[in-house]
Formats: C-alpha cells, sequence, structure tokens
C-alpha cells in the first residue's frame, strides 16, 4: 500500500489527477465507482477537470461497487440515482457505458452476472473504494469470504444505521443490497481507497497495519499489489 497524507483538498486533487492520467493513456478505461460522502469532492473535482477539457469520459466506462436491493433507479436514495446526480449528469461520459448492479436480483447466481459484464468490458482498470467504521469495502462487511464475487448480503445494523441519516426513518432503510464481492475488486488492476476524518482513523490504522484478515475487509487490499491510499490528516492520525 502507498499512503498519501495532505489536507482532504490536496489529496482529492492528487486522486483526480490519477483519472487524467489513466484517462489520456487509456481513454477507454474501465473504472470503478462508489458512493457515499467520500467521493463527493472527487467527483466534483472530476467533473470541473472534464468542463475545463483536461479529461474526457466519453470512451470510458464504469461499474459500481453496489447498490441496495429493493430500491429503483429512480428512488433518491439508490445508487444509480446518487452517480446519475452527483457525477454522471457533470461529466461526458455515455449513460450506456454507466452500470450499477441491479436492485432486483433474485440470488447470487443471478448477482454474479454482474463480474462477466466486467470481464467482458477488460476489467477494471481503477477501483475506488470508501471504508465502513467495521472496515467493510462496497457492503462486503467482515467474514465475508477472500474469494467472494458480485452477491447479496443482509446489511449489519451498524451499516443501516450508519445510513439512517439519509432516509426518514431507520425502517426505510433496505435490509440488503447486491454489492461487488472481494474477489471481484482484487481483479482491479489498481485500487484507490479513500478516507477523511477522525471517525476513520481507527479503522484506517487496522487496514493499513494490522493483519490481513476477513474481520476487516479493507485489510485484505494489503494483498493486492497495486493499492494507494488517500488520508487526511485526521484519518491519518493514528498511523506510525
Amino acid at each position: 500500500m502507498k499512503v498519501i497524507v495532505g489536507t482532504k483538498e490536496e489529496v482529492v486533487r492528487k486522486a483526480a489527477q490519477r483519472y487524467v492520467e489513466l484517462l489520456n493513456r487509456k481513454p477507454e478505461a474501465v473504472l470503478g465507482l462508489a458512493t457515499g460522502s467520500t467521493p463527493l469532492d472527487l467527483y466534483a473535482e472530476l467533473a470541473r477537470l472534464c468542463a475545463e477539457g483536461k479529461l474526457s469520459f466519453a470512451k470510458a466506462k464504469s461499474f459500481n461497487l453496489d447498490e441496495y436491493i429493493g430500491l429503483e433507479g429512480t428512488h433518491d436514495q439508490s445508487y444509480r440515482y446518487f452517480m446519475d446526480h452527483n457525477l454522471f449528469e457533470h461529466i461526458d461520459i455515455r449513460p450506456e457505458n454507466t452500470h450499477v448492479p441491479s436492485g432486483f436480483v433474485k440470488d447470487d447466481a443471478e448477482a454474479e452476472l454482474y463480474d462477466a459484464e466486467i470481464a467482458a468490458a477488460g476489467g477494471v482498470d481503477l477501483q475506488l473504494l470508501g471504508i465502513g467504521n467495521n472496515g467493510h469495502i462496497g457492503f462486503n462487511e467482515p467474514l465475508t469470504p477472500f474469494t467472494s464475487l458480485t452477491h447479496i448480503v443482509k446489511l449489519t445494523e451498524s451499516t443501516r444505521e450508519a445510513n439512517k441519516r439519509f432516509f426518514n426513518s431507520i425502517d426505510e432503510v433496505p435490509t440488503h443490497a447486491v454489492t461487488m464481492g472481494i474477489h471481484t475488486v482484487m481483479l482491479a488492476k489498481s485500487i484507490i481507497l479513500m478516507a477523511f476524518g477522525t471517525g476513520k482513523a481507527e479503522i484506517i490504522k487496522a487496514t493499513v497495519e494490522g493483519r490481513p484478515t476477513i474481520s476487516v475487509p479493507a485489510s485484505l487490499l494489503q494483498l493486492h499489489e497495486d493499492v494507494e491510499v488517500y488520508l487526511d490528516h485526521d484519518a491519518a492520525s493514528l498511523l506510525s
């Protein structure tokens, strides 16, 4: 793992340059994307660079990590809606080249068809990740098998509680999601993990300096050959 630390603004700009370099070198690159509050500033920076003509997504394809089970793409808390409104509508990517797992898959066998789509596109060149307070990446909660492909997962109460702020009540938060598996994520050629704030400091220490274990899914990224971790000073505050 390569760890990049700075102010939030500094590390967002540095992460954005990875996309400029990749898309200038390989315009048809396949991007693995994430939702949540962590990538919002990065998406705004990518949109700004695209508007200024410094990078183009016109030939790129994207595959998102996850989606809630049971939410239509038009639901304002679906991850398809999030991506459309926070990134896709502000860059020149072709809508048909953007992929988000279906929130209506019936079983894991159907969910794994997403892996086949990714493979058919040539595999993910650069996968973006946030990290949950319990170390989850995507919705791969602790003890998710290292060999997991895209699958349906029952959300832990801590994850549902963390996402409650986006809904009117905890009762509205979906109980299940479909997510790329850990193996799916590890197949990406390069990975970026971003984390900000003191609330992520403990889990970042376990991820970067702890022993790789399925109890902390993000720690398994230590086993990948090309991972960059972008942190502000607060998130990095417990690293030795």
